[in-house]
């Protein structure tokens, strides 16, 4: 057993020891979330954004954190001044720039006086390394951006800053001048560079073409070399890791992925991989179990819905379906998984379908009920009514919530926490206005006590989640951090025009877990407000099971 579960890394690292791999280095993680990937279509941190992800960050032991360019814009160079008063554990902050200006002196340029402002002990300049970037672009000749690199790093340095030099379009400059290139890094180097950072900006090269120019960089100038990827053909993530097969020992990324165009190198799914295929050391290793929450927090702040499919933090990454996989897993997990959920943080998921055979069923009964037989009574309850709702054009998949209380219910050991005496739904176009808004009235019963509310919302459903947990709120006040996060809409039957039936699938957090609810009617808001019900009923459900497992 112990064999067998241990293959797939051996094999994977008996791979590498031939190519010379050294498994056990030490290598840094460098998160450019705020900067770079704040440069991604879509994201804008405000200040409090920056500032917890910053917190997070440091909780998983990240070793640099690139905050912003202070030169560039008021709210970076105000983010600097707020975070000098944050005690940070693991990180150290680094201020971005770059070289002084084309034929200017470096203790005259903005951008340097804006570094030095920021008062971080690191900062990050880039470079260019491409002769046609500084010829045709930069407009000025190769040599004077060789002073630009020597003076800017040389200044910093004597101004008692560690100074990390981001080669941009280096791959590229080198593939077309490999002399030039290089030289801008000697240049760096010589001028006090502590690490000297490959980048890959374009985004454009092989694998096999990090592997071998940086192999040539490390053996030249030695255990300094570092690795900054963009995802325009996506091998970002494989990329880096051919840096590290190739001698780098500092990675540059953003957590998930965030970037210009096409994103950066994603840090939760790279850090996972040489922590744990390559077993490379990294401070984050000691916090891997807390990835798959941290990663899924920043991504609620970034406003960012994760793909479900995203490696070892996505919901689907141990999702299984199939049922010869199920009856597999449950007999030796590393039949269809390469590691322990548990050790990103994130957890099994058996998904249910008109396909499911008892034993996934089982599998789901057990999670709440865990003596129940498998040839028991309850197990072919469960799954008849399961397919009795398929036929009526429901879909469990990825709705966890609804099955748990389906189980429930089928069961008999549900009782639900509110009574619906009635609700309404208005919609509004003010007079002289283009906006349309909708309101929700709803009348509901808590142990006697009656309760009524209304609220505002952008459309109907918006109304109803609103004054449905602004109701409950009264009753239970931890509904108050509950909030929707997805809605999808699917008719049905869209030959049966009126009369089509429709499904609704919502996702609710409550800022640490994410649920997933549906409902099903002729109706869409009826649809809607089944799938609202299960999900605070989900979220009341377990929030009475920690409570029971805090005591017991």
């Amino acid at each position: 057993m112990k064999l067998k579960k241990n293959l797939s890394l051996v094999t994977c690292n008996l791979k590498l020891k031939k190519r010379g791999v050294n498994l056990n280095k030490n290598i840094e993680i460098f998160d450019s979330t705020l900067r770079d990937g704040a440069q991604g279509q879509g994201i804008s941190f405000s200040l409090e954004d920056k500032t917890k992800i910053v917190k997070i960050l440091d909780e998983m032991g990240i070793d640099y954190i690139e905050a912003g360019n202070p030169g560039s814009n008021p709210k970076d160079m105000e983010f600097f001044k707020v975070i000098k008063d944050i005690k940070l554990k693991n990180s150290q902050i680094v201020a971005f720039g770059s070289t002084r200006k084309p034929n200017s002196n470096v203790n005259e340029d903005i951008n340097i006086k804006g570094l030095l402002s920021a008062e971080t002990d690191f900062v990050s300049i880039f470079g260019k390394s491409w002769g046609f970037q500084v010829t045709d672009i930069l407009k000025t000749t190769l040599d004077e951006n060789l002073e630009m690199i020597r003076d800017t790093i040389e200044y910093l340095v004597e101004k008692n800053k560690k100074v990390i030099f981001d080669a941009e379009h280096f791959f590229d400059g080198y593939k077309e001048n490999k002399e030039y290139s290089i030289m801008t890094l000697k240049v760096a180097m010589d001028a006090g560079a502590s690490r000297l950072v490959l980048c890959d900006t374009n985004g454009g090269t092989l694998p096999n073409e990090i592997f071998e120019i940086t192999s040539e960089v490390v053996n030249r100038f030695g255990n300094i070399i570092g690795i900054h990827c963009h995802n325009d053909i996506g091998m970002a993530v494989a990329n880096s890791i051919m840096a590290v097969e190739a001698g780098a020992i500092h990675i540059q990324g953003t957590f998930i992925g965030v970037g210009e165009r096409c994103g950066n190198t994603n840090l939760s799914t790279l850090i996972p991989t040489i922590a744990l295929k390559m077993g490379c050391k990294l401070r984050v290793n000691e916090h891997l179990q807390d990835l798959t929450s941290k990663a899924r927090h920043i991504a609620e702040i970034s406003n960012i819905q994760l793909e479900d499919s995203t490696p070892y933090i996505g919901k689907s990454a141990f999702a299984h379906k199939g049922g010869m996989h199920i009856d597999a897993i449950c007999k030796i997990p590393e039949s269809y998984e390469h590691i322990k959920p548990e050790m990103v943080g994130n957890k099994r998921r058996f998904l249910l379908s008109e396909v499911s055979g008892k034993s996934t069923v089982l599998q789901e009964i057990h999670k709440i009920f865990p003596n129940v037989k498998k040839d028991g009574d309850e197990v072919k309850r469960v799954t008849k009514r399961l397919k009795e709702l398929e036929y009526e054009g429901y879909q469990f998949e990825g709705a966890e919530g609804t099955v748990e209380l389906l189980i429930r219910k089928t069961i008999g050991k549900y009782k639900p926490f509110f009574k619906l005496n009635h609700f309404k739904t208005i919609g509004e176009n003010p007079w002289n206005n283009d906006d349309f808004t909708s309101t929700a009235l709803i009348n509901i019963t808590v142990d006697g006590k009656r309760e009524m509310t209304a609220a505002e919302g952008d459309g109907p459903v918006n109304a109803l989640d609103k004054a449905l947990r602004k109701a409950l709120e009264v009753f239970y006040p931890e509904l108050k951090s509950v909030k929707l996060v997805d809605y999808k809409v699917r008719v049905l039957d869209s030959e049966s025009t009126t009369g089509a039936k429709v499904r609704v699938l919502i996702e609710s957090t409550d800022g640490n877990e994410s649920w997933s609810t549906v409902g099903v009617s002729k109706d869409v808001i009826q649809a809607s407000w089944i799938a609202l019900v299960d999900s605070m009923e989900y979220k009341l459900i377990k929030d009475i099971e920690r409570k029971a497992k805090a005591y017991f």
